[in-house]
């Protein structure tokens, strides 16, 4: 993953769990292939965080093996066959609960920055 133009050394240099929660936030509201949840994640974060195929695609198999996200092959609007993923029950509630996570993260992260 990229960072503002720093390219980010491996997975284990961002939180733990930041991608898991950009891809299910990203996909929670219509079924989208892998580039294009690149491209949202991109795009929404007004082209600060460039999430890499290297660390995309691992992500979404080790997902869709937690049974967060399913995936369905069809074409996509150029015509391409692409899987396209989606939310399961289980993946809103994930999101739920990686969204309250992160909020509290967050939080203590900011008051530390506050008061050093």
């Amino acid at each position: 993953m990229i960072v503002d133009n720093h390219r980010v050394g491996k997975p284990s240099d961002l939180i733990q769990g930041t991608l898991d929660l950009l891809i299910l936030k990203t996909i929670s509201s219509e079924p989208v292939h892998g580039w294009a949840i690149a491209k949202r994640v991109q795009q929404m974060s007004k082209e600060a965080l460039q999430v890499q195929q290297g660390s995309l695609y691992p992500a979404l198999h080790r997902l869709e093996q937690q049974g967060w996200i399913q995936s369905q092959t069809k074409p996509t609007d150029s015509g391409r066959i692409a899987k396209f993923y989606s939310l399961t029950r289980d993946g809103r509630k994930q999101l739920v609960k990686e969204l309250e996570q992160w909020d509290r993260l967050s939080s203590a992260i900011n008051l530390v920055l506050k008061h050093v």
